[in-house]
């Protein structure tokens, strides 16, 4: 491989990185905020209900995280698609 596309491929690696961390963040923020409408801890009584939450947090955050997915693969797939890859 030449510099030119080991440079690419950081980039490309690069920009999926901050994709990813973005998707994070407002993918947390919005599970934080539907908890907090619901008062999903008033559910909360003893340490049964507190093991059947958190499966129910992670899940729900999964849908999230995974519907930026699509997002992503566009913005990561159009991004290399600006780079000259012909050196």
């Amino acid at each position: 491989m030449t510099a030119a596309e080991i440079a690419n491929w950081i980039a490309v690696y690069a920009a999926t990185g901050i994709c990813c961390a973005f998707a994070m963040v407002l993918s947390v923020s919005t599970v934080g905020y539907e908890l907090y409408r619901e008062r999903t801890w008033r559910t909360v009584t003893d340490w049964r209900s507190t093991a059947l939450l958190i499966p129910k947090i992670w899940w729900r955050w999964q849908k999230r995280y995974l519907l930026s997915t699509p997002v992503t693969l566009a913005i990561v797939s159009a991004f290399a698609l600006t780079l000259d890859w012909s050196h």
